[in-house]
């Protein structure tokens, strides 16, 4: 009798040739669970490292005509963050008195004929590859730019400075070239390359 009962109980046992993965197993949803945690642990830190990482930005306070600057900033830093800075950098230049009483609140930054909200940091443009009205906007180092130059040739990448602008000139000008081609970011909206090179826009909405 002690026989057959082993021989019923091993007919029950687990088929070692049967795949079981698909199976729930406590054991390797708790391993599972813990690669996970260090893969966003590790995902975490690098974009902070990101963030932390300087870089420089080129602009140009623009009050009807450009007064060329650069700024240390860091990767992570909003558009606000950056035009505090700004307005304290020019402040003690001593050079534009429409400046002495203006809040951060009042300024804007218009890259490539985008307005970009001050909630934005670099890096939220840098990482979604950020492209408005008239190109990237991911590209914060030197150019002319070529169409207030009246120049036919493009820039390589098609970047130019970004403007920091109190909104009160843009609302003065916003129906004067250049203001009136600035446009609020929308990262919703499609640009593509114009076909033909010497278009003034140099890219269409898609």
């Amino acid at each position: 009798m002690e026989d057959d009962e082993s021989k019923r109980k091993k007919r029950f046992g687990k088929n070692p040739d049967v795949d079981t993965s698909f199976l729930p197993d406590k054991e390797r949803e708790e391993e599972d669970n813990r690669f996970r945690e260090q893969l966003r642990v590790e995902w975490e830190r690098t974009q902070a490292e990101i963030k932390a990482e300087p870089m420089l930005v080129v602009y140009s306070y623009w009050d009807g005509s450009g007064h060329r600057r650069e700024l240390a900033v860091k990767k992570g830093n909003s558009i606000q963050q950056f035009l505090q800075a700004t307005l304290v950098t020019l402040r003690t230049e001593g050079q534009f008195s429409e400046l002495r009483s203006a809040t951060v609140d009042q300024l804007m930054f218009v890259k490539e004929d985008t307005i970009i909200p001050h909630h934005y940091t670099f890096y939220d443009l840098i990482v979604s590859k950020a492209r408005g009205k008239g190109g990237p906007l991911i590209c914060f180092d030197v150019h002319d730019d070529v169409r207030l130059l009246h120049d036919a040739k493009r820039e390589k990448d098609e970047s130019h400075a970004g403007k920091v602008i109190l909104r009160s000139w843009y609302e003065r000008n916003k129906h004067i070239y250049p203001a009136s081609r600035w446009e609020p970011y929308d990262p919703e909206k499609k640009y593509e390359k114009a076909n033909n090179p010497e278009d003034e826009e140099h890219y269409s909405v898609i």
